[in-house]
């Protein structure tokens, strides 16, 4: 079953690269803050790459000074997502999360197979912002499409 607006996100373990591998539990990552998250198929993918990192990059301070804190997350590992971000010069605060195996994709219900391209499961392309651990806004991508999770819908979501 697919996460909803009002559910309060499901507790997994991601990763990121931060003085050596850490693991960070969603609990602690979304618990008593505002969080924008943004998911992407793959790092180093073309639309992710030229589209979607850049856009919350870009916007990023104006994320930072409503007091949301902005993460991106896909089903890579923590190096390969380290690398993205400063391929990219993501800004220190933009975390770069790892959900290796796809687990936390999974429990928002929100995987798909890209196995017809060589790429096993990925998490969808969406964008949700949460209070407190709890989901106020979700915009999950048709397939092949990049609009609803881009940084300027977010913000003009977000009063």
């Amino acid at each position: 079953m697919t996460i909803q607006i009002g559910d309060t996100l499901p507790e997994v373990a991601l990763q990121q690269l931060k003085e050596g591998v850490q693991t960070v539990d969603t609990k602690t990552l979304f618990g008593d803050r505002k969080v924008v998250l943004f998911a992407v198929p793959g790092a180093f993918t073309p639309t992710c790459s030229e589209r979607h990192l850049p856009g919350y990059i870009e916007h990023y301070d104006e994320f930072h000074s409503r007091g949301i804190n902005v993460a991106c997350m896909a089903v890579n590992d923590p190096f390969v997502m380290q690398a993205w971000g400063q391929s990219q010069h993501a800004p220190d605060g933009l975390m770069m999360l790892a959900d290796g195996n796809g687990d936390f994709s999974r429990a928002l219900g929100l995987e798909m197979d890209a196995s017809g391209y060589g790429m096993g499961t990925r998490s969808k392309r969406f964008a949700l912002y949460a209070e407190n651990g709890v989901v106020k806004h979700l915009n999950v991508e048709a397939p092949g499409e990049y609009r609803v999770s881009s940084a300027e819908h977010m913000l003009s979501q977000i009063s």
